[in-house]
């Protein structure tokens, strides 16, 4: 079939969802608490701080980071519009003044994120003893292999990048606060403030339910239990047996748990027992342990093990659940790697565009505030269930489907008497939702 291709005269646009985005952009006061930062050597003063911001903002909300996207943008007055820029920078002028700021605006974004969240739904998880808001901590390597970027480095998982880390609240995954760190570092190493500033942060947001904490077994260490404890904070963190016995295990499993046989040949142990421990001013305290102990004599496939397996898992908490709950709140924690997933492959937040260390951590940041845009963006249109266009069935959209069904809708801009107008294509599926999100915006 023929086509013939011609330009027309309408200004056509690809992102007709940006006005979502820039609406809540609109409601951080990005503009008066960066403005004031003063960078020296700025290559356009006329530019300011808050339409270089906005403008990079833009660009992580399109789910594009290089700098030199920002080109195809800069002269587009629907861009500019929809996010409330005077001026949009070129390429070399965004990477001039992030540069220039040295993490000083790391600081203002977090308190913006904050912001965000604030106004944001966040979902608790309910057991049979309460309502608990989850707070999610991990590590996820980013790989920027074959770069020379300061900061990178070998990482636990085999290749060459940064080891960021990432606290998560809520069911639907909403990130309130981030990291980044050298990929050589130990998950461990510098936790301890990062949850101080985390739970410093939370304060901020003023949840109306009990938070908890939930780690890996990379970080079961004395002192992370100390913090929650000394706050009052419930937490489970998985234990790393280290030098401990699976067969101690076992002996201990047998007194304390309750054994079930999901199949010939293998039992499962499930209880709670107490640890003394130091309490770090050299008094004992009780603390808690959940295990899970379990014992293979044959296999899944009917083969018969000349020895036993032994497979224990063990956990710190300060909830006083039943055990198996406890273990599932746990296993909940594991879809924390989606969050990861949709950071660094739907919004293509992986690669960092600098070669400076502080600049990519003021990335990181600003990837954060654009993440929970889209996490908003997403769960607001999930609660509009009688204007969707089909019926959806699920807690939370990924960050990919807000892009694609959103984000990424075509419109026609038009700016006629001092009014600028968005009209999309008359069978645009999506219609009624922006109008009554914008509206609610």
């Amino acid at each position: 079939m023929k086509f013939i291709i011609q330009a027309g005269k309408e200004r056509l646009e690809s992102n007709g969802g940006l006005v979502l985005g820039g609406k809540i952009l609109s409601g951080l006061d990005l503009d008066r608490r960066v403005n004031g930062i003063v960078i020296d050597g700025a290559l356009e003063p006329k530019i300011t701080n808050g339409d270089v911001l906005r403008s990079y903002l833009g660009l992580l909300i399109l789910g594009r980071t290089n700098y030199d996207d920002i080109e195809l943008y800069r002269h587009n007055g629907y861009f500019r519009r929809a996010l409330g820029i005077k001026r949009a920078p070129s390429s070399g002028t965004l990477r001039q003044r992030l540069d220039g700021a040295e993490g000083r605006f790391d600081r203002v974004i977090k308190e913006a994120n904050v912001g965000l969240l604030s106004a944001a739904a966040l979902t608790p998880v309910k057991t049979e003893r309460g309502e608990y808001l989850p707070l999610d901590v991990d590590v996820s390597p980013f790989d920027n292999s074959g770069s020379h970027k300061a900061g990178v480095g070998r990482t636990y998982k085999g290749m060459d990048g940064y080891a960021p880390n990432f606290a998560y609240i809520g069911q639907e995954g909403h990130m309130l606060n981030c990291e980044l760190r050298p990929g050589t570092q130990h998950c461990q190493k510098g936790t301890p403030e990062f949850l101080r500033e985390t739970f410093d942060l939370l304060g901020k947001v003023k949840v109306n339910y009990p938070v908890l904490l939930r780690m890996d077994s990379g970080n079961d260490a004395a002192v992370n239990v100390r913090q929650c404890r000394k706050e009052g904070r419930p937490y489970i963190i998985k234990r790393n047996l280290r030098r401990e016995s699976q067969t101690d295990w076992l002996e201990v499993a047998k007194i304390y748990g309750v054994a079930t046989q999901p199949r010939p040949g293998k039992t499962v142990y499930i209880g709670a027992c107490t640890r003394f421990m130091d309490d770090g001013e050299g008094n004992l305290e009780p603390w808690r342990i959940v295990f899970e102990v379990t014992v293979r004599t044959i296999t899944a496939k009917g083969e018969q093990l000349l020895l036993p397996e032994i497979e224990a898992d063990t956990y710190w908490t300060g909830l006083e659940e039943y055990p198996e709950t406890v273990i599932a709140l746990y296993h909940a924690h594991g879809t924390s790697e989606q969050f990861h997933s949709e950071l660094k492959s739907d919004m293509g937040v992986e690669r960092l565009p600098s070669g400076k260390f502080k600049t990519n951590a003021t990335v990181l940041q600003a990837a954060m505030v654009a993440f929970n845009t889209l996490r908003r963006i997403g769960q607001e249109i999930l609660a509009l269930v009688k204007e969707m266009p089909a019926a959806v069935e699920v807690q939370r959209w990924r960050l990919r489907t807000v892009l694609q069904n959103i984000m990424y809708l075509a419109c026609k801009y038009v700016e006629r008497s001092h009014q600028h107008f968005l009209r999309f294509g008359q069978d645009c599926q999506w219609l009624s939702l922006i109008r009554i999100l914008y509206a609610r915006l």
